[in-house]
């Protein structure tokens, strides 16, 4: 199956990440299909669109907007798919639905979006334990170089788990200095990533 302007993906696993392995036991962490933490971002590309360039794959993983195998209840309260929905392995969605894409084993980035990691805050007197407005390149879309420490507009990030790493996505026009390393810079990840 082909579409002619869109690309056609399976989620990779299933549509929710509801429970963790601890141990020998599965814990279920979430019973909600309206929360949009516990949606599956990884998909499987089955084929491209026939018109348009891109450097993505058929078989390349990607991560996509949360909303693509959500599910969600009407104003009636009857459970409706995503607007994506094809069938229960199938999804058809828009290239700006792709966040990252996976080539050769290393994660790019789309035009116009960067990854941050962020990192601790050192100062003594704050209770928040990351620092606020900064982070250090991940993955680039070539505007930035990866590993470059740089300051963001506020309320612009959005965080994503990939690898089982807290990032958050910047659009890269949204990036407002690039900082010089002081030294004492380390970036954060939860535990619970």
């Amino acid at each position: 199956m082909k579409s002619v302007y869109n690309f056609v993906v399976k989620p990779k696993g299933q549509r929710y990440n509801n429970s963790k392995k601890i141990g020998d036991s599965e814990l279920i962490v979430n019973t909600e299909i309206y929360n949009h933490q516990f949606v599956n971002r990884e998909a499987i590309i089955i084929s491209t669109p026939i018109i348009g360039d891109t450097d993505i794959q058929p078989g390349d993983e990607v991560i996509v907007h949360h909303n693509v195998f959500r599910r969600w209840y009407n104003v009636k309260g009857i459970e409706k798919n995503s607007r994506s929905y094809f069938n229960e392995d199938t999804y058809i969605i828009n290239h700006d639905q792709i966040f990252l894409y996976k080539i050769n084993n290393k994660w790019k980035s789309p035009k116009g979006y960067c990854f941050i990691q962020p990192i601790k805050d050192t100062d003594q007197f704050n209770i928040e334990i990351e620092k606020p407005l900064v982070g250090i390149v991940k993955y680039s879309d070539g505007t930035v170089k990866k590993g470059d420490f740089i300051g963001y507009v506020p309320k612009t990030e959005c965080e994503f788990i990939v690898d089982n790493q807290r990032l958050y996505r910047i659009l890269s026009n949204l990036i407002t200095i690039k900082y010089e390393y002081q030294g004492n810079e380390e970036t954060y990840n939860p535990s619970w990533a």
